[in-house]
C-alpha cells in the first residue's frame, strides 16, 4: 500500500524547493540551477499532483492556468486609493518638486532622522505597463485588480494568477519575517520587448492587427475573459510598493522594496536609494541612456521620498501624492500630417493602407510612413488624407497613427476609400465574410509574389542573406523569379550583369541560397507562408508531426489537438495543403535540394551538446561587426548559455563590440571576464560568408 504521507511530504517539499528557485530567478535575477533542473522539479510536481489530486492546493506553483472563462469582470475595490503621479517633464520641474518636499518637511519632527541615513529619495524605473493591486492573506494570493479610476478597478484575479514570476504563496527568505496576515502589494504588469515582438508576429500571421506597443499588449492580455489566453502571453510584473499591511512595521520605502523581494516578489533591481535630488537626476540620466538596452519599455523614473513617516506628513492632493513624482522621458510620439494614403499588397493578397507622412523625428528616427492596419481601423479613427495626427513608434514596431487631431482640421481633408481593384495588377479586390481584410483575388499578382519571396527569404524563415526587398523587386521585374521555387533555379550567370550586381555579389547571393537549402522543419513551415501560422505556431506543429509529409496529411482534429493551435489555424493549414498548387510548390522545393531537419531532433541534439557557453550568463554591449546582436544572442542560447540585458555579479562574460556602453565599465569594475568580438567568434566557430 502506498505511503500517502510520504507522497504528501514530497509534494510539499517540491513546492518549497520550486518557491526557493523562483525567488532566486525572479526576485534576485540569480538562478542557482539550470532551466532543465527546474523543469524536472516542476514536471515531478505536476505528475504527483495529477496522480494524487487530493493534495493539490490553490497556491501550488502548478495552478497558474485552468480557470473557466469569465462572462464579465467584477469590480475590484482598492484597499487604499491608487493615486496618479504628478509628472515632471524637465529638470527644473524636478528641482521644484525637491523644493516643495523640503519646504513641506520643515515642521516634520523626524527630519533629522530623514537626513541622517543619507537616503532622502528612492528612484525607480517607470515601467510602461499596467498598474495592479494584489492581495495576499496569510501569505497566500487571493485576489488582484487593475487600477481603474484609482478607487475601483476590474477584478482580474485569474489573469494575474497566470503571471509566472508572481508567487501564489509568499515565503520568507534571507532572514525576513514571515509574511503578514494581510498584504496589499502594488505592481506594474508588463511585457518584455522580445515577447511583444513574438506576439505581434503571431498577430500578423493570423492577419490580426498588431498591438501598438508593449503596454497595449500587456493591457489587452490582462483583460482577457479567458485566462488561458493570458497565460500564453508571457506577462511579467515588478512590485513597487504596499497599499496596506497588517502585522509588520516598516520605516522606509527602501525597506519595503527589500522586504517584498525577500518574500519572493519581483522588484526591479535597478531601483536606487538617492541622497539628494541631484543623485536622483543623475540616475535618471543614466537610465535614459540605457533605455534602448533594457529588455522592457520604460517611460521615465519615479522618485519617492524614502521615509514613510515623511510621506505621511507630506500627504497627498485629491489625485496625487505630494511625496512622489514621475520624471518622464521624451515620448516616442510626434505630431505630423498625412500627405497621402497608399495601399500595399502582402503575400496572402491582403491590402494594407499606409499613411505617407510629412517626415518627422520620433525617438531619433525619421518617420515617413505609418501603418493604418485596415479599412475598419481608418473608419473607427476617422482618419482622412490631409489630417494632422499623432504618430507613435515603440521598439521595432512599424510606426502607427494613434489618433487624429480633430481641432486642426480645415475642411480640406479627404476621406479614403479602399480600391475595388488591386493597385498592382488590377484584379478584383474581395472581402470574405467575417474578415476585416480586403484581398487581391489574383494569386499571381506580382506584389503577392514579391511579398511571398521576401517572407520566404527572411531571417526568421530560410535566412537567405542578400535576398532583400530591393533584390527581390529586381529579380521579379526582370522575370527571373515568378515563384518561390525559382529562387533555387537561379544561377550566377543569370544575375551577374544585372544592375547592382558584380562578380562577387552574385557569387555571395548564390552561396547564400545554396546554404539555405539545409534548414529545420519549423523554419520551412513558417517560410512557405501559411495564413495564421507564425514562427511560434510553426514550431508547435513541427514538434508534433516531425515531417513534412505528416503535416501535409494531418487532419484538422489532429492539428487542433496541439495545445496552442486553434480551429482557425488548423483550418488554414488544412486548406493550404488541400490546394494542389501549394503541395506542388513544396514538392518542387524538396526536389530542388531543400532538406528539412526534424525540429525535435535538433533541439534534442542542442540540449545534449556542451560548449564553452553552457551554463554561463552572457551580456553583449556595443555593435558587433559580424552579425546583429539578436543573432549573437540566439547562438549563445543554442549553445547552452543564458543571455542577460544587464551586468551583475552573476554575469560570467561581457562580449564587447564597437562603441561599448556603461556595461563595459561595470564589467571592469566587478572583475567580470571581458571578451572581444574575435575571441567570441572563435568560440562559436563563426565563419564569415564574405
Amino acid at each position: 500500500m502506498e505511503d500517502l504521507k510520504k507522497i504528501q511530504e514530497r509534494i510539499e517539499a517540491l513546492r518549497k524547493e520550486i518557491a526557493l528557485h523562483n525567488y532566486y530567478y525572479y526576485a534576485l535575477d540569480r538562478p542557482i540551477i539550470s532551466d532543465e533542473e527546474y523543469d524536472a522539479l516542476f514536471r515531478e510536481l505536476e505528475r504527483l499532483e495529477k496522480a494524487y489530486p487530493q493534495f493539490i492546493t490553490p497556491d501550488s506553483p502548478t495552478q497558474k492556468v485552468g480557470h473557466p472563462p469569465l462572462k464579465e469582470f467584477k469590480p475590484f475595490e482598492h484597499t487604499v486609493p491608487m493615486l496618479s503621479l504628478e509628472n515632471a517633464m524637465t529638470e527644473e520641474e524636478l528641482v521644484q518638486f525637491d523644493r516643495r518636499v523640503r519646504k513641506g518637511l520643515e515642521g516634520f519632527p523626524g527630519l533629522d532622522l530623514v537626513a541622517s541615513d543619507g537616503t532622502l529619495y528612492v528612484a525607480e524605473p517607470k515601467i510602461d505597463g499596467v498598474a495592479v493591486e494584489i492581495i495576499y492573506e496569510n501569505g497566500v494570493f487571493v485576489a488582484g485588480g487593475t487600477r481603474g479610476d484609482g478607487r475601483v478597478g476590474e477584478d482580474v484575479t485569474p489573469n494575474i494568477k497566470t503571471i509566472r514570476g508572481l508567487p501564489l504563496r509568499l515565503m520568507a527568505f534571507d532572514g525576513a519575517p514571515d509574511p503578514p496576515p494581510f498584504l496589499s502589494v502594488r505592481g506594474e504588469v508588463y511585457m518584455d520587448k522580445k515577447d511583444f515582438q513574438k506576439l505581434n508576429e503571431e498577430q500578423k500571421a493570423r492577419e490580426l492587427a498588431p498591438f501598438a506597443n508593449p503596454r497595449n499588449a500587456a493591457a489587452g492580455s490582462l483583460r482577457q475573459l479567458d485566462s488561458s489566453i493570458t497565460a500564453q502571453r508571457s506577462l511579467k510584473i515588478f512590485c513597487y510598493g504596499i497599499g496596506g499591511v497588517e502585522g509588520i512595521s516598516v520605516t522606509t520605502h527602501w525597506e519595503v522594496l527589500n522586504l517584498l523581494k525577500k518574500w519572493g516578489l519581483p522588484v526591479n533591481p535597478l531601483s536606487k536609494p538617492c541622497g539628494s535630488i541631484k543623485d536622483a537626476l543623475d540616475f535618471a540620466k543614466w537610465l535614459r541612456d540605457q533605455r534602448q538596452e533594457l529588455p522592457y519599455e520604460i517611460d521615465g523614473v519615479v522618485i519617492k521620498v524614502n521615509h514613510l513617516a515623511a510621506q505621511k506628513h507630506l500627504g497627498e492632493t485629491t489625485r496625487s501624492p505630494r511625496w512622489a513624482i514621475a520624471y518622464k522621458f521624451s515620448a516616442y510620439t510626434a505630431e505630423t500630417k498625412i500627405l497621402n494614403i497608399r495601399v500595399q499588397v502582402g503575400r496572402t493578397g491582403v491590402l494594407t493602407p499606409v499613411a505617407e507622412l510629412e517626415p518627422v523625428s520620433i525617438g531619433g528616427v525619421i518617420v515617413r510612413n505609418a501603418t493604418l492596419h485596415n479599412y475598419d481601423e481608418i473608419l473607427r479613427k476617422d482618419i482622412r488624407i490631409g489630417d494632422w495626427v499623432i504618430v507613435q513608434r515603440a521598439g521595432d514596431v512599424i510606426p502607427e497613427v494613434v489618433e487624429v487631431i480633430v481641432e486642426r482640421r480645415t475642411g480640406e481633408e479627404r476621406e479614403f476609400v479602399m480600391p475595388s481593384s488591386c493597385p498592382v495588377c488590377g484584379s478584383k479586390v474581395v472581402r470574405n465574410p467575417g474578415e476585416v481584410a480586403h484581398r487581391c483575388s489574383n494569386p499571381k499578382c506580382p506584389a503577392r509574389i514579391k511579398a511571398a519571396i521576401i517572407h520566404f527569404a527572411s531571417r526568421e524563415a530560410m535566412d537567405i542573406e542578400g535576398l532583400g526587398e530591393k533584390t527581390v523587386d529586381l529579380l521579379v521585374d526582370v522575370g527571373l523569379l515568378k515563384s518561390i521555387p525559382d529562387i533555387y533555379r537561379l544561377r550566377k550567370e543569370d544575375i551577374v550583369n544585372l544592375p547592382g550586381f558584380g562578380d562577387l555579389s552574385a557569387e555571395n547571393l548564390i552561396n547564400a541560397i545554396e546554404k539555405s537549402k539545409h534548414t529545420t522543419l519549423d523554419r520551412f513551415l513558417f517560410a512557405i507562408g501559411i495564413p495564421y501560422v507564425g514562427r511560434y505556431t510553426a514550431r508547435l506543429i513541427a514538434e508534433r508531426f516531425r515531417s513534412m509529409d505528416a503535416i501535409m496529411s494531418a487532419s484538422k482534429e489532429e492539428l487542433m489537438a496541439i495545445p496552442g493551435v486553434g480551429e482557425k489555424v488548423a483550418g488554414a493549414v488544412c486548406d493550404y495543403f488541400a490546394d494542389p498548387n501549394n503541395r506542388e510548390m513544396v514538392h518542387d522545393l524538396l526536389k530542388l535540394g531543400v532538406s528539412l531537419e526534424d525540429t525535435g531532433r535538433v533541439e534534442e541534439k542542442e540540449k545534449g551538446e556542451t560548449s564553452f557557453f553552457s551554463g554561463k550568463t552572457v551580456v553583449f554591449t556595443g555593435t558587433l561587426a559580424s552579425m546583429t546582436r539578436s543573432q549573437a544572442e540566439e547562438l549563445v542560447t543554442k549553445m547552452g548559455g543564458k543571455v542577460s540585458k544587464s551586468v551583475s555579479r552573476s554575469t560570467d562574460i561581457v562580449v564587447v563590440g564597437e562603441n561599448p556602453g556603461s556595461k563595459y565599465q561595470k564589467a571592469i569594475a566587478l572583475g567580470i571576464k571581458v571578451m572581444r568580438e574575435p575571441e567570441f567568434l572563435d568560440l562559436i566557430g563563426w565563419k564569415s560568408s564574405k
